[in-house]
């Protein structure tokens, strides 16, 4: 039977969403009412601690687990009522579930061929996750990142409107982590919906818009990014000034709560002997400068002390991970 190769139709504009989705294994519950949408045309990080219900919440959302109540949907419609899923909808679960005898092309033409595509479409998207080198390359000689690759070229094959990737950037080096990140910047600019986890936030925090955070299978959180940060930190200011007591003085009689810190700042690299800093909890910049101008207190230094990503997702899911970490 001749490969025919039509031209790919990507479902732009399709979302996911999920209302009251719960999965029980016996007395155990892996998901607890989890509602959550992720939206075309936006990157959604999907967060959460080690078995937090990702994992679970994402096999449902491929129709390879059935929610014991609950739905889970792309556009209006189940995985399983999809009628040409692999052009709807692409997955990365697992990267190393390759035959490791079968080549880079064998294995992607092999899913093509199951999906109605052809040979054209095996190769460019070999070339597109630059592999083309590598396609006559047996599986089992890859490495980890390479792993990667070939599995994100197998969820591009159809040219799907949505995307699911779990874990996609592990194992890349700097170099694939930024090409990963650019094609789904890319591709969530055409309009595509892009779903993915991972546990390195500092690249969470460069790529997503939008954020699900879980904790013991029930939702923490949804929003941007920058309203995640935003509405679950406090606002703190680093003020360093030669007349530190009295600088410190008329920030109180202004109203503002301060507390003394000395040495090497970790948010600023200030020298160890730099003089007294202070922490202005609940105040921004300006009204801390306002302050001190008025007294006619110079400053060395006025710096906004944000929390990253990381802290406020370890803050959040302090009580919802699976083992806790002990000093010694």
């Amino acid at each position: 039977m001749p490969i025919t190769d039509p031209a790919p139709r990507p479902t732009a504009g399709v979302g996911i969403r999920a209302r009251g989705l719960t999965k029980r294994y016996g007395s155990t519950t892996a998901v607890d009412d989890l509602t959550f949408t992720a939206r075309p045309g936006v990157i959604t990080g999907f967060l959460g601690p080690n078995g937090a219900g990702k994992s679970t919440a994402i096999r449902m959302l491929l129709g390879l687990a059935r929610p014991t109540s609950g739905t889970i949907t792309i556009g209006d419609r189940r995985m399983a009522e999809l009628e040409d899923p692999a052009r709807t909808i692409g997955a990365l679960l697992d990267a190393r579930a390759v035959h490791p005898h079968r080549t880079a092309y064998a294995h992607l033409l092999a899913f093509a061929q199951a999906a109605g595509l052809g040979r054209r479409r095996v190769e460019e998207v070999l070339e597109l996750v630059g592999l083309d080198h590598a396609a006559t390359r047996r599986v089992g000689e890859f490495s980890l990142g390479m792993h990667q690759r070939l599995g994100i070229g197998t969820a591009l094959l159809g040219d799907p409107g949505v995307l699911v990737l779990d874990e996609p950037l592990n194992g890349l080096d700097p170099e694939g982590i930024r090409w990963m990140r650019t094609l789904m910047r890319d591709l969530a600019g055409e309009g595509r919906t892009i779903l993915f986890s991972s546990h390195l936030m500092s690249e969470m925090e460069l790529t997503a818009d939008d954020l699900v955070v879980i904790g013991q299978g029930r939702l923490i959180a949804q929003a941007s990014l920058r309203d995640f940060v935003r509405d679950n930190t406090s606002r703190d200011v680093l003020v360093r000034a030669a007349s530190t007591v009295e600088l410190a003085r008329a920030l109180e009689r202004a109203g503002l709560t301060v507390a003394a810190r000395t040495g090497a700042d970790a948010e600023t690299g200030a020298p160890a002997g730099a003089g007294a800093a202070l922490l202005v909890t609940g105040a921004d910049p300006s009204a801390v400068g306002h302050v001190a101008a008025a007294e006619g207190i110079a400053l060395d230094e006025l710096t906004a002390v944000r929390e990253s990503l990381e802290d406020v997702f370890l803050r959040l899911t302090h009580d919802a991970t699976d083992y806790g970490s002990h000093a010694a």
